[in-house]
């Protein structure tokens, strides 16, 4: 397996990189490490995974609750950093995070992978469906287009009509946004009357969310947007951009192994799980030393596959389906372990469901799960919209799950990660 052999030989080199510029000068990592008994001469991978502890995301925050306001996590003095992103603060209480020139051109070079996989050039004009704040993926993958010599349109501020517009107006060839707001962006269109085929859009590149990996979400994307091929990614803001979709393998991931050390676990007793199984992705972050993160966990829950040479290439770890969730979000339902990913596939087969929710009851002494669903058109018969959902829903996980069809308008469309589990 030479093609491992080369990764797993970067990785470490650049491993004792990391760690020597850490005891040297990053406070929340240094006195870890030397209590792991590990130097910057670590010997061997295995042997820094067996020694390190995971680094939680509650770690990180209490750590800036009591180093307001970034924390210890910085290894070079303040006067180095030049980047300040935030999180979303999907999980918890938001969190500052700060770059370095270097660390910064890390991830620039780590998204210049994903808009090369995704096949984007500098013939491009790429719109980005975000508004502008401390949102650290839109000003990455601004920036990594632009450098590329693509023409970037920027799309804060501005309502989804107007974006549409702008698409339109500008011969738009790749659109940048959450697979929620794609889907959301063509029902403005439909509701407007704009024929998306007139346009110029080939490619939309997703990410933010489960849903560019779901089979069933792409064929509705791809649906709305008729020119288009849809393109997953991931990344968080503690890690920077993590992995590109696979030119060559529909729903698969690849994470970066150039610039991350990744392990996939089992989120309860910690050990590494076979290909083909459900685990929490871990990641070290090899290149941006200047607020770095070893074996944190990232709570995205994945499938790694085997270790083997892609159809495009490629030999690093293949994620199939993506990001199939969140280890928080996961839901046990009278024995079933259910995951948004899972049942977002099973809603989405169904072409008349325009928006979904999900309710989770936790208030009893069983968790009860109800779905909320909103039909494409005023045309479409809900009772049997929703008989036929309870049907999909039962078949694929044995379980009834209570369908309620709502009117149209009813439920939220954001323009960022969508919260459609709501728990009650």
């Amino acid at each position: 397996m030479q093609g491992r052999g080369s990764i797993e030989a970067a990785q470490l080199a650049r491993l004792r990189v990391l760690l020597q510029e850490l005891l040297a000068g990053n406070p929340f990592y240094a006195s870890r490490l030397r209590e792991a008994g590990l130097s910057a001469e670590v010997p061997r991978l295995d042997a820094f995974r067996s020694a390190m502890p995971f680094t939680q995301k509650a770690e990180l925050v209490e750590d800036q609750h009591r180093h307001p306001p970034y924390g210890s996590n910085l290894t070079y003095r303040l006067d180095r950093y030049i980047r300040f992103s935030r999180t979303s603060a999907t999980t918890g209480k938001p969190m500052h995070w700060l770059d370095t020139p270097e660390s910064w051109q890390w991830m620039l070079d780590n998204w210049d992978r994903v808009l090369a996989a995704a096949g984007v050039s500098s013939r491009d004009r790429v719109f980005f469906a975000f508004s502008f704040g401390p949102f650290l993926g839109f000003w990455t993958a601004f920036e990594a287009a632009s450098k590329r010599g693509c023409l970037c349109i920027p799309g804060g501020g501005m309502s989804s009509s107007a974006r549409l517009e702008a698409i339109l107006e500008n011969d738009v060839s790749v659109l940048c946004c959450t697979p929620t707001y794609a889907l959301r962006l063509g029902e403005v269109a439909d509701e407007e009357g704009l024929d998306l085929s007139r346009g110029s859009i080939r490619t939309v590149l997703v990410a933010g969310e489960p849903g560019g990996s779901i089979g069933a979400t792409v064929a509705a994307i791809e649906r709305l947007w008729p020119k288009a091929r849809v393109v997953d990614h991931h990344g968080m803001t503690e890690t920077g951009p993590v992995s590109f979709g696979c030119p060559r393998e529909p729903h698969r991931l690849h994470v970066m192994e150039s610039a991350f050390l990744a392990e996939v676990i089992d989120p309860g007793d910690h050990r590494p799980v076979a290909p083909g199984e459900i685990g929490e992705l871990v990641l070290t972050t090899l290149g941006r030393t200047g607020s770095p993160l070893l074996r944190f966990r990232t709570g995205d829950l994945v499938r790694p596959s085997r270790f083997q040479p892609c159809a495009c290439g490629s030999w690093e770890l293949g994620l199939e389906g993506g990001i199939l969730g969140r280890s928080d979000d996961m839901v046990v339902v009278r024995g079933v372990n259910l995951y948004p990913g899972a049942v977002e596939a099973v809603i989405r087969r169904c072409r008349e469901v325009a928006e979904y929710r999900v309710e989770v009851d936790t208030r009893g002494t069983l968790c009860e799960l109800k779905v909320q669903a909103e039909a494409s058109c005023d045309s479409v018969d809900g009772l049997k919209l929703e008989r036929r959902l309870e049907t999909e829903l039962r078949s694929a996980f044995a379980l009834r799950i209570p369908v309620s069809i709502v009117a149209r308008g009813t439920l939220p469309r954001p323009e960022f990660k969508s919260n459609r589990w709501v728990r009650v």
